[in-house]
């Protein structure tokens, strides 16, 4: 019988941040990894500083590459070698840290590119960090979105629990904003975020867009965008079939999310979204690299450099992180497997 457990790739994330005693605390949660074939990609050392740090200690079968690693009911480890010891410290943004990180995840990617991983699951990153390591893109989806080759729409989203969210324009400056708000880019961005949830188990989402301007536009006086662009975007929408509703105000209609009437909202830009969700459960969320050929998945927050090497990390947006990974990639497997039974 075909094997249908997915192949999870996990990253260690910036050597200087919290990355590894996050990991470390992830692989000693053993009931993750029941149904899952899970692959720690990174260096020896580092791996062993975060069990370090973390009070934890994993022995994990070695594996020489990928395929072997579908071989092995639990999770076990490919090394690599992708930065010395001692070329990084705690709490440093250098181009030898963020040229791991690019280095660790092109392998991963790869590897995805070659039908090999179902998933990946990357601990904190240092955007800084990766540019001074050779990092030619604004953020990692680029750098993903290029890997993988993609040329449609992509995005990220964030989740909190079964609320996701999307945004239509990402890390650009506010003064621009105004200029992603398009018909073709709402569309595109509600279709995402609701295939994915259905991707992510959910078997009927609700999605909801929000409003550009304050008050919804207050018909027209407050602006127009919301009747000249984004009320026939969402018309669209429910035209192909999909359940889309609005544009809503975006300071009521997270409220509207929280009680439970919509899994998904699609915002207009960074911080009309951000704000509210890390509002609702920070310490929670997760990133979901949306429109890539698998799924990619990293907690919400940063590399926290002021509790780097300290023991405190919380591991419990990592365990979202890696459950979604999980999920979706399960579900992204067993579809290729019917459409490769069925041809």
């Amino acid at each position: 019988m075909t094997d249908s457990h997915p192949l999870v790739a996990v990253t260690l994330g910036d050597p200087a941040g919290i990355g590894p005693e996050l990991i470390a605390r992830l692989f000693a949660d053993a009931p993750l990894f029941a149904d899952v074939h899970a692959v720690l990609v990174g260096d020896r050392w580092l791996w062993q500083e975060g069990q370090r740090v973390a009070g934890q200690s994993h022995e994990l079968p070695e594996v020489a590459d990928f395929a072997d690693a579908r071989q092995h009911d639990g999770p076990v480890f490919l090394p690599v070698d992708s930065v010395a010891e001692g070329a990084v410290g705690y709490a440093e943004e250098t181009a030898a840290g963020g040229a791991s990180v690019l280095s660790v995840l092109s392998r991963c990617l790869d590897a995805a590119q070659a039908g090999e991983v179902d998933a990946i699951c990357f601990a904190p990153l240092n955007k800084f960090s990766m540019k001074k390591g050779g990092l030619a893109h604004e953020d990692e989806l680029h750098f993903f979105a290029e890997k993988l080759g993609v040329t449609g729409y992509f995005c990220e989203f964030n989740t909190l629990g079964s609320l996701w969210t999307s945004r239509i324009s990402s890390h650009i400056p506010l003064k621009d904003a105004a200029s992603y708000v398009t018909e073709e880019r709402i569309v595109a961005a509600s279709r995402l975020i609701h295939d994915s949830l259905k991707l992510a188990g959910i078997e009927a989402p609700r999605v909801a867009v929000a409003a550009f301007n304050p008050h919804g536009g207050e018909g027209g006086t407050c602006g127009r965008e919301e009747i000249e662009v984004i009320e026939p975007a969402v018309k669209q929408c429910q035209a192909e079939g999909y359940p889309v509703a609005g544009p809503f105000p975006a300071d009521t209609i997270f409220l509207k999310a929280r009680d439970g009437e919509y899994d998904a909202i699609v915002t207009m830009y960074h911080d009309q979204g951000q704000i509210a969700i890390k509002l609702l459960g920070f310490k929670q969320g997760v990133t979901v690299q949306g429109g890539l050929p698998i799924p990619i998945t990293t907690p919400a927050h940063g590399t926290a450099f002021d509790i780097a090497g300290q023991g405190k990390a919380d591991v419990g947006p990592t365990r979202n992180a890696f459950t979604i990974a999980c999920r979706m990639g399960e579900n992204l497997r067993r579809r290729r497997l019917e459409t490769v039974t069925s041809a």
